[in-house]
């Protein structure tokens, strides 16, 4: 009896767990269109980092009865721990910064225990860590302890981002061997969608929760934090990992003549040595900074380089306080539609790499924007408004396409095996180029100011760097080559790291047959419960676009 006792108690203790990537290898019924919804679900929810900008000005009107003499000049580091002064925009704003800078640390620290994890566990965690963290960041606002939001919302919730951001890559690239460009636009579509839909959901529960004219921050960012911490779970329970040796029915790999798709795998340890990951990571660090800039910028640049001729006035008039209003409005309306530019360009440009190549989609991403960037400063002392806003457009689209596409990139010259893990250390370029990008553009127009340019022309020159940076990343895409052959890795070293990810041999007999399982109703309204919110997302996106005409 103690035998049996002892037997089964070492069972369970060897069963894995629910999150366990084991637990997660697809049967033969699944089909395989179930996974892009799962990775939309945590995407859409983490892509409400490009809406926090909706938060910086009611953050610093949370205190009615704070005495403005007396809270002038408060330094940074005073306001982190002041309960009696309200805090200023550029104080609460770095918190955007932080989160991004933690995206990419957690994700090049993590990315390795991921793919052994599996894409459940790795979601689950993302989750607690980005709703978690918003909530962490409203008990902060409620306290008036900006230190608190930071720990919170930028700390915390950065590696949920992080997480959250490279747990669907690898799952889906081996899903979609046929459309890797396809699969993982799907995704990333979600992150630069996902301010369409929070963004108006935090104004809308800011002006519910406000009392005595004190906008509801503390609330709102504690109710998203449970609605993302929801959807996000739902997302990671999702997920499917295909059999080992898995391909679509009726799919065989073709024989590329593509030198730089590899059909063999190379190890992270080697890869981040590579010329190839280095080149990689400059060709998305620049990408990111010059798009970074633009959108940063494209407001107050539409309303200076434009202002009365907007409304159909000459550059000298005075403004009225109603023109300024309809200008700001015009203003918010091109916002909108980049953020829907932003985000379907995603799908868009990652899906045209699956036919034209990754290396030709980044050269039309370099030698289109430079032409763009520096015919921006032309179009708009020429008063072409349309035009202005037809190339910020297509320069954001190609912004989000350059996300979509690089793990693709990553898969052709890396091989699929560990594609998530070195997704997450190229994104440390992500955290260098959002530090790096907004402090740029901030120093070169102030310098501008100081200087005495006129207002509608200080972007000039901040246009001209950028197209330079495009130029750099250019030069550095045009240098990319197949790995060597002493990276790769060897069938041993291949067998050892399908072991640590779990991936058991008995599967692959029935590898052929997975997938064959019909969408049915479970498909439809999974399909539909990121589909409805991304398109009531896109309607806002248009709506507001619909003042810039």
């Amino acid at each position: 009896m103690v035998g049996d006792a002892d037997v089964l108690t070492s069972a369970r203790d060897d069963a894995p767990s629910v999150l366990s990537r084991e637990r997660t290898i697809a049967g033969p019924r699944f089909n395989r269109w179930l996974v892009p919804p799962a990775a939309l679900a945590i995407h859409l929810s983490i892509g409400m980092a490009y809406g926090f900008s909706v938060f910086w000005l009611p953050m610093t009107k949370l205190l009615s009865e704070a005495d403005p003499a007396a809270c002038a000049n408060l330094g940074f580091l005073a306001q982190l721990f002041t309960t009696a002064c309200n805090w200023t925009v550029p104080a609460v704003n770095h918190i955007f910064e932080t989160f991004i800078a933690v995206l990419g640390i957690s994700a090049a620290i993590w990315g390795k225990w991921l793919e052994h994890a599996g894409p459940r566990k790795a979601g689950f965690v993302a989750a607690l860590c980005w709703g978690g963290g918003l909530v962490v960041g409203g008990i902060g606002v409620s306290m008036h302890q900006l230190w608190l939001v930071y720990l919170g919302a930028g700390v915390l919730g950065g590696i949920g981002q992080g997480l959250g951001y490279i747990t669907p890559v690898s799952t889906l690239i081996k899903w979609f061997p046929d459309r890797r460009g396809l699969a993982t636009g799907f995704a990333i579509m979600g992150y630069g969608g996902g301010a369409m839909i929070g963004a108006p959901i935090a104004v809308a529960l800011m002006q519910k929760f406000s009392s005595g004219g004190v906008p509801g921050v503390s609330s709102t960012l504690i109710c998203m934090g449970a609605i993302y911490l929801m959807a996000m779970m739902a997302g990671a329970f999702g997920f499917r990992v295909p059999p080992s040796g898995w391909r679509p029915l009726g799919w065989t790999p073709s024989e590329s003549t593509n030198k730089l798709i590899t059909h063999r795998h190379v190890h992270l340890s080697r890869a981040w040595k590579t010329p190839q990951f280095w080149l990689i990571w400059m060709v998305l660090c620049m990408n990111v900074t010059a798009g970074i800039g633009v959108l940063s910028m494209a407001s107050p640049m539409f309303q200076d380089v434009f202002g009365g001729r907007l409304l159909g006035l000459d550059s000298s008039v005075v403004l009225s306080t109603a023109q300024k209003a309809a200008i700001a409005a015009s203003a918010a309306g091109l916002v909108g539609l980049i953020s829907l530019f932003n985000s379907l360009g995603r799908i868009f440009w990652a899906s045209t790499s699956d036919f034209i190549g990754r290396k030709k989609t980044y050269f039309i991403f370099f030698a289109l924007g430079i032409v763009l960037y520096c015919l921006l400063p032309t179009l708009g002392h020429m008063g072409m408004a349309a035009l202005f806003v037809l190339a910020v457009c297509v320069i954001l689209s190609m912004y989000g396409g350059g996300f979509a596409t690089v793990p693709a990139y990553l898969s052709d010259i890396f091989g699929t095996q560990m594609v998530g893990a070195i997704h997450g250390r190229l994104l440390t370029a992500w955290s260098v180029a959002g530090v790096a990008g907004p402090f740029l553009i901030a120093a070169v127009r102030q310098a501008q100011l100081d200087a005495g340019v006129a207002k509608n022309l200080v972007y000039d020159r901040t246009l001209y760097i950028l197209a330079v940076l495009l130029l750099v990343g250019m030069i550095c895409n045009l240098l990319i080559k197949p790995v060597k052959e002493t990276a790769l890795m060897s069938e041993q070293e291949l067998e050892r790291e399908k072991s640590l990810q779990h991936e058991a041999v008995s599967v692959s007999a029935r590898a052929q047959d997975a997938a064959r399982g019909g969408f049915g109703a479970v498909g439809f309204v999974a399909w539909a419960l990121v589909g409805i919110p991304f398109l009531i997302g896109v309607w806002i996106a248009i709506s507001k676009a619909a003042a810039l005409f």
